[in-house]
């Protein structure tokens, strides 16, 4: 199996995981700053570093179409001329918040072990690492989105539970673009995707064309690397 195609059921059950596991602190923050977060819950680690370019934001938003008037009404973001999207101070630090109470829910969750074996926050350091030089080589072959996203901003005391989710979810939107490519070069809308049967040979066929586009951000490891990385995220819950 395509390498691809292997690891991304690991990142998206990690990533997904550790979001729901710290949404009671993101919920906090969220009472506390009396706002609707928006976009820059799914997107703060990139919106922090830069405005998020009117091409980026279409193509990270593709998938759920969001209505930005509130982002807009309640003074989080601005939009300019040319559409690119800017926090305001105001949405900066309700970004700020949000990530820090991302990366601590994410090292409360990852800290505890079902199993002596398991890695909990010892992997982090590594997974860090692994995860910056894939970012690093996703500037080459990234899309929009990705292009959008990362680098991504990690404050100069960034824990590394903070690091990894920050850098996580970045790497998620290179696969996002790899797909997003592969179902409009077979012709299709984003609804034709998804009436397509998951079994079908169209199907199939772009879930192919997706792993051969995502599959050059893994060069960047070697082979030693690449099962280093999937096995340390495949120790930690999810």
């Amino acid at each position: 199996m395509d390498y691809a195609a292997l690891v991304r059921p690991v990142i998206d059950r990690v990533y997904t995981g550790v979001r729901a596991a710290a949404r009671p602190r993101t919920r906090q923050v969220v009472e506390e700053f009396g706002l609707d977060p928006g976009f820059i819950v799914s997107f703060y680690f990139g919106l922090l570093a830069r405005p998020m370019p009117a091409e980026g934001f279409a193509a990270a938003s593709s998938y759920i179409d969001p209505d930005m008037t509130d982002a807009l009404a309640q003074g989080i973001a601005t939009v300019d001329e040319s559409g690119a999207w800017h926090l305001t101070d105001t949405g900066r630090r309700l970004a700020l918040a949000l990530q820090r109470a991302i990366g601590e829910g994410a090292e409360e969750f990852w800290a505890v072990k079902n199993i002596p074996t398991m890695p909990g926050l010892d992997a982090l350091p590594r997974l860090a690492d692994l995860l910056g030089k894939l970012l690093a080589a996703g500037a080459a072959s990234g899309g929009p989105a990705f292009s959008a996203l990362a680098p991504v901003y990690e404050p100069a005391d960034a824990s590394l539970g903070l690091q990894v989710t920050s850098r996580l979810g970045a790497l998620r939107h290179h696969r996002a673009d790899a797909h997003r490519a592969a179902w409009a070069a077979a012709g299709l809308t984003l609804g034709e995707l998804r009436a397509l049967p998951a079994e079908s040979e169209q199907r199939q066929a772009i879930e192919a064309d997706t792993n051969r586009r995502d599959a050059p951000i893994y060069e960047a490891l070697d082979e030693e690397e690449r099962w280093e990385f999937l096995a340390l995220l495949g120790a930690l819950p999810g």
